[in-house]
């Protein structure tokens, strides 16, 4: 690739000078976008291809997610390539949609991904449009912006592509919000005198993404929504087996339909225990505590025959029969079990599941018409973990779980947090530097998330609190923390989104302005907005919410029972598991 000579920018930068009251289509050109490429000395290592350049104006689009509110934005989306220094055959291509000129608000945002792609398209990034910031994506190098990075982490069997790793684990979203920073202001000839804001946000991997930036680069981005980041790794991915692997060890596998009765009693059993009846567990706290699967014994159910979809990760569609009976003992004995997380021969905890009055995702099983039987489920996000990232096999999942106990999970978990500790892990705790640098960090996780646990966070942001502030009381190291990071457990959501099975509970769609507001005006959030659903407050941690006597209004109070039945001390580890 040929670099973008000084001589050619400094030119091409009189011409933006000379345009900055421009038309976002006045903008939308190869040549004005050539003329903005971040050529700078960004410290990167890095050659951007002038050529690579291509452009695409839209205009009234009507855009909506989980994370924003319907806008109608206009944007232009500008690509481009660059390439390691010193590396052959080697192309990484970002994407930024940039904002009509009148709508720039200082802004730049990056995005990230889920599950084991590096980004989630134009799904955050048209987002960040209506705030008014040029916001990124990158394809980290993998191809293509659809390419996944499973497709490309081996070289061949038994041998990992360590460039593809990095580049997943933290690299590529380094050097995005550099260029991508440094391209926004250059698009509209901001003085270097005068602050450019930069933002990320983004959801499971791509709150993983978030934190793998606030670990190492404290300075990168002024604020960051982090959502049900997928912390550690090494215990993550191999949990999802967790369900498969109880029903193996107890001889039974439930019916989908028993399990999802289960759910719904202790919905029901649980929603009024934060002082109002309104179909949503805003303390899955105090069910831990007072609710015992064991009364949904007897209970009948009845799910009609049905094909259902697939979906990453998770129990793979199909077909299944109609359902009916009644709870078992040993259906109850699942539940528990996979409640209670994982155990190993030596009753020692080796890592924890969903709350309780969370769908039992990883515990679905699958339907053999030719058995007639249900069958423990084998899920490719920790099948494929287990033989492409651990055993290095050119597969997507184990083909069995014949012979696999708690013992041999613990041990795939001690395994993958030590070869990828650097990588993909992502718990690093001391966050002091974050702190000195001013970021301001929003992080939120659903109650009910059936894929990530809530005590995931949980176990983060005490291992933060810990570390960082070891020698204050806990009062005072929270009060510290508040200052810069802030946790929200939000009430009856699911995987980083609202929840079908508690629909009354929402999901807090304004994070991205709530940082913004943080960052920009000093607001810090006590509780975050939801979407006008009129139920307990999202509190940020170690707050619970509770209602009033009269169910009239809700506040925010300290529990130390519930706060610390969130805690799980992972004794099945000889070693710290941030």
């Amino acid at each position: 690739m040929r670099p973008h000579s000084s001589t050619q920018a400094l030119s091409l930068s009189s011409t933006i000078a000379a345009i900055q009251a421009a038309s976002l289509a006045e903008i939308c050109t190869v040549d004005y976008v050539q003329a903005a490429l971040p050529v700078e000395d960004l410290g990167l290592a890095v050659t951007i291809d002038p050529s690579s350049v291509s452009v695409a104006l839209a205009t009234n689009q009507t855009v909506s997610s989980n994370w924003f509110q319907t806008a109608v934005i206009s944007y232009c989306t500008a690509t481009f390539a660059y390439s390691h220094n010193g590396l052959s055959s080697d192309t990484v291509h970002v994407s930024y949609l940039i904002p009509s000129p009148d709508k720039f608000a200082n802004r730049y945002l990056s995005t990230g991904g889920g599950g084991l792609a590096i980004n989630s398209g134009t799904q955050t990034t048209t987002g960040g449009v209506a705030v008014g910031a040029v916001a990124g994506i990158t394809d980290g190098g993998f191809g293509s912006f659809n390419t996944q990075f499973d497709a490309v982490f081996l070289e061949s069997e038994g041998t990992v592509n360590w460039q593809a790793t990095y580049m997943f684990g933290y690299q590529a979203h380094h050097e995005l919000a550099t260029l991508g920073k440094q391209f926004a202001r250059n698009l509209f000839s901001v003085p270097e005198a005068e602050k450019v804001y930069s933002y990320y946000q983004g959801c499971s991997e791509g709150g993983r993404e978030g934190w793998s930036q606030a670990q190492r680069f404290a300075d990168q981005f002024d604020g960051l929504v982090t959502g049900a980041p997928a912390f550690r790794y090494g215990q993550l991915q191999v949990n999802h087996l967790s369900g498969g692997v109880i029903e193996t060890e107890l001889g039974y596998s439930p019916p989908p339909c028993e399990l999802e009765k289960i759910r719904n009693l202790t919905i029901a059993a649980c929603d009024g225990l934060d002082g109002k009846v309104d179909g949503v567990v805003a303390r899955s706290d105090l069910c831990k505590l007072q609710f015992d699967y064991k009364d949904t014994i007897g209970e009948s159910y009845y799910c009609a025959a049905a094909t259902r979809g697939g979906f990453p990760g998770g129990p793979p569609g199909g077909t299944t029969p109609e359902q009916n009976g009644t709870v078992t003992p040993k259906g109850v004995a699942v539940a528990k079990a996979f409640t209670a997380g994982l155990k190993d021969s030596k009753g020692r905890q080796v890592y924890f599941n969903p709350q309780p009055a969370s769908t039992f995702t990883d515990a679905e099983t699958t339907y053999n018409a030719n058995t007639s039987s249900w069958l423990a489920p084998i899920t490719s996000l920790g099948g494929e973990w287990v033989v492409r990232f651990l055993q290095l096999k050119n597969k997507s999942n184990l083909d069995t779980l014949a012979g696999v106990t708690v013992d041999q999970l613990r041990d795939w978990m001690e395994f993958g947090m030590q070869k990828y500790y650097d990588s993909l892990q992502t718990t690093w705790p001391d966050l002091a530097p974050l702190q000195a640098a001013g970021t301001k960090v929003l992080h939120l996780h659903g109650e009910a998330d059936s894929s990530i646990p809530a005590a995931s966070s949980v176990r983060y942001y005490e291992a933060v609190r810990q570390t960082t502030f070891g020698d204050l009381s806990y009062n005072a190291g929270t009060k510290a923390l508040d200052d810069f990071y802030r946790l929200f457990i939000v009430p009856g959501a699911e995987h980083c989104a609202a929840n079908t099975a508690q629909p009354n509970g929402g999901w807090p769609i304004t994070t991205l302005q709530t940082v913004i507001d943080w960052v920009e005006k000093g607001v810090a959030p006590d509780t975050l907005a939801n979407n006008g659903k009129a139920i307990s407050s999202i509190c940020r941690w170690p707050l619970r919410p509770l209602w009033s006597g009269d169910g009239a209004s809700s506040k925010c109070v300290f529990d130390q029972k519930s706060a610390d039945s969130w805690t799980y001390k992972l004794d099945a580890f000889n070693f710290p598991v941030y």
